[in-house]
């Protein structure tokens, strides 16, 4: 959304329970105008001559407002891959990804060719110019082999600066996240060169051992608390979907797992999770939110071109897919190949796994809000940040998106 769109979208008035920054507010009121938060807190406080005429938004009894859901790891839905999708394709995976309540993304790339990953980054650069996306996370290609999980072996490599930069000039500014395998020949660089970008590590689809692992995260930490310019207050590196694409633990080789756990609960890093109720247990979900608290988790979708369609078959940038009961497997070995469910979904699916609403939101909006750096403008419901609220029902289902303001679910 520009600066003029900005300022024609109407001013609204939304009441409902607020969840929002770990707080829950009951009887809430959020006032929105010119694409910013005018007021959010006890509806008790809020002054209706403030904004004279704007127009009450009804929902029904029982009703919460969120702030707009920020996902930092989502490879597409509605049958665009952004991987792999021509322009339109991602243009219209966006439009639903942001109709169904995520209102911030990064659209996650996967392992390939050389020249695909220069191409895509090239489409994706549009959109993040256009404010349709925050960013570009590219999930490799330095990646282990042996925990390749839905990733194309064929073209994982070892860090290569050149293939970096080329990528980094494609990208134009607009990569802000990069999964890596710290094991790697050429990790310590590869880090080196993103931080002095302003760009997120991310340690996963590694076979590094705990030492590695921790070694090598703290190093991020410290690189990204060094680094000139292009990080946020409270950035820190990330670990892309924890147990996933990473050995399992074990009590006699703890692993990456162990490590991500460690320093999570030290707020070195934010784990990813995605709590879909697929690619983790329920009860795992709910043990890493006691273990390390909702303020180091980021809740992601990992969703791919399935997400809102029914099952059959996809691809996941080079990789053929099959989505079978919302499971999205390789054609080729059965490996778990993304996720079908939108953030929103995910944490419906967490709160039912025991987290509360006011944590499982969190993880799903301040938090990742805060590895981006762009706290101060999104990821919760507080006067002045750009008007992101999401309206759900008693459980959870989604009612209605205001994006900078302007209502999604208003007709066309």
């Amino acid at each position: 959304m520009n600066h003029r769109e900005a300022e024609a979208a109407p001013a609204y008035v939304l009441r409902g329970t607020l969840v929002s920054a770990g707080a829950v507010t009951p009887d809430g009121v959020v006032a929105v105008a010119g694409g910013r938060i005018a007021y959010a807190g006890p509806g008790s406080d809020y002054d209706a001559a403030q904004l004279p005429d704007a127009q009450e938004l009804p929902l029904p009894d029982g009703a919460s407002l969120l702030p707009g859901l920020v996902d930092l790891h989502c490879h597409g839905a509605a049958g665009g891959g952004f991987p792999n999708g021509s322009d339109l394709a991602c243009r219209e995976a966006v439009d639903f990804l942001h109709r169904n309540g995520t209102t911030t993304l990064l659209a996650s790339l996967v392992a390939a060719s050389r020249g695909e990953l220069v191409r895509a980054l090239g489409v994706l650069r549009v959109l993040a110019a256009e404010g349709l996306i925050a960013g570009v996370h590219s999930e490799g290609p330095f990646l282990a082999r042996a925990r390749c999980g839905a990733q194309n072996p064929r073209w994982l490599r070892d860090p290569d600066p050149e293939l970096l930069r080329e990528m980094l000039a494609a990208a134009g500014g607009t990569l802000r996240t990069m999964t890596y395998a710290p094991e790697l020949p050429g990790a310590g660089e590869l880090l080196r060169i993103l931080t002095d970008h302003g760009i997120t590590p991310s340690l996963g689809h590694t076979d590094a051992d705990a030492r590695q692992v921790a070694s090598s995260l703290v190093e991020a930490a410290e690189l990204i608390g060094g680094a000139a310019a292009g990080f946020g207050p409270r950035a820190r590196p990330t670990v892309t979907h924890l147990f996933n694409g990473m050995a399992p633990m074990h009590h006699r080789r703890p692993g990456p797992v162990a490590s991500g756990l460690r320093l999570a609960a030290r707020g070195t890093v934010a784990v990813e999770l995605i709590g879909d109720g697929v690619h983790l247990d329920p009860e795992t979900v709910r043990m890493v939110f006691e273990l390390v608290g909702a303020a180091n988790i980021a809740l992601v979708s990992d969703s791919m071109a399935a997400t809102g369609l029914a099952d059959g078959d996809y691809e996941l940038g080079p990789s053929e897919v099959t989505v079978h009961d919302g499971v999205a497997t390789l054609r080729s070995n059965g490996a778990l190949a993304g996720g079908t469910a939108t953030l929103l979904e995910v944490v419906r699916t967490t709160i039912a796994a025991g987290v509360s609403p006011a944590e499982a939101v969190l993880a799903a909006t301040l938090v990742p809000a805060r590895v981006l750096g762009l706290d101060g403008q999104i990821g919760a419901l507080q006067t002045k940040m750009r008007a992101d609220v999401v309206a759900v029902g008693p459980h959870f289902e989604l009612l209605r998106v205001l994006r900078g303001g302007i209502n999604l679910n208003a007709p066309a």
